[in-house]
């Protein structure tokens, strides 16, 4: 609200400008009885929607705030119209944000939803925010984490079960005889790659042939896929490998852009596989195997989480909902 508004406000409540700023923005360190003076005043002047004054008498703002990892990644965009989908069926907005895989992005974020005071926050985080959330939550916040196993007892998560995925990625290529194994994708502390990369070479080491070796690369996207690529052509012959099983599907088309480039078959030299089944995996030049991520219903139930814990925070027990993946196999693997 412009200053002069505020002093219009003050004026017109009996107050002082100083505390219509703390009504406003840090309302519990005003009394209700002059935070209804102020906001009638707010009412009578026409300076903020009813709507709005009825946000800010409760403290809180019934917008829902997300933060993604990558918004460019089709995988995020589809959880994302989960979750829009399931709020609007309850009239609530949505304010989208991406970290961009950055943590400090990701935590001015996180300071900008508690000033905004929103009344719940889904987020898939890209470093360790524990202690924000933490902060969030005993402000009032709702807050349901999401592609995410947390292991914090306190707040509820909806995920897909990425163990499982990775290990029907590798069965799969074993399966048709690929014994040489490159997961591109990185870095393993992010939970996903972990629990995708320990499963891989779980199933390698139940099938008792072959190898699996872990290109680590530091974005999750088409570019890491084609330099990741190039890197395992450049090894001698006898070292290359025969199937390349990608975190996700973004790096699995650059990987396949720079196959084709360079002459290679897939699958007959190189069979590949990716992760997420975006709309792209099936479209491209050859139809992609991919572990399948159920994205759209991982947003709506993760909204519909969060909903349960604004509607009643202090009786909502913490879950962990664990979605399964599946394969969906294609040229990319067999011909």
């Amino acid at each position: 609200m412009p200053e002069a508004q505020v002093r219009d406000v003050a004026r017109l409540a009996g107050v002082s400008p100083g505390t219509v700023s703390n009504a406003l923005n840090h309302p519990e360190k005003v009394s209700p009885a002059t935070r209804e003076r102020i906001l009638s005043a707010i009412s009578e002047l026409g300076f903020v929607p009813n709507d709005a004054a009825r946000q800010l008498r409760r403290g809180t703002n019934a917008s829902i705030g997300m933060i993604v990892l990558d918004i460019a990644n089709p995988f995020f965009t589809a959880v994302a119209h989960g979750v829009e989908q399931r709020l609007a069926e309850v009239g609530r907005p949505l304010v989208l944000a991406n970290s961009g895989q950055n943590h400090e992005r990701e935590v001015a974020y996180l300071d900008l939803f508690a000033e905004q005071r929103l009344s719940g926050v889904l987020v898939t985080p890209a470093g360790q925010v524990l202690d924000r959330l933490r902060r969030l939550r005993d402000r009032g916040t709702a807050i349901v984490v999401v592609d995410r196993k947390t292991g914090a007892r306190e707040f509820s998560s909806v995920s897909v079960d990425d163990s499982l995925g990775g290990r029907l990625a590798t069965q799969h290529l074993l399966e048709i005889g690929r014994r040489r194994i490159a997961f591109i994708g990185g870095p393993e502390d992010l939970s996903q790659i972990k629990h995708r990369l320990g499963a891989a070479r779980t199933a390698v080491e139940e099938h008792g042939s072959g190898e699996i070796v872990h290109l680590d690369v530091p974005t999750l996207d088409v570019e890491a896929g084609r330099t990741g690529a190039r890197d395992l052509l450049d090894l001698p012959a006898a070292r290359r490998p025969d199937a390349i099983f990608a975190a996700n599907d973004l790096i699995a088309l650059g990987v396949l852009q720079t196959l084709t480039l360079r002459g290679v078959r897939v699958p007959d030299d190189i069979a590949l596989v990716g992760y997420d089944d975006i709309d792209f995996a099936a479209a491209a030049a050859i139809p992609l195997t991919s572990v399948r991520q159920p994205a759209v219903a991982m947003g709506e139930a993760a909204t519909s989480r969060l909903l349960d814990v604004i509607a009643d925070p202090a009786g909502s027990q913490v879950e962990h909902i664990v979605l399964e993946p599946e394969l969906v196999v294609r040229r990319s693997t067999v011909a």
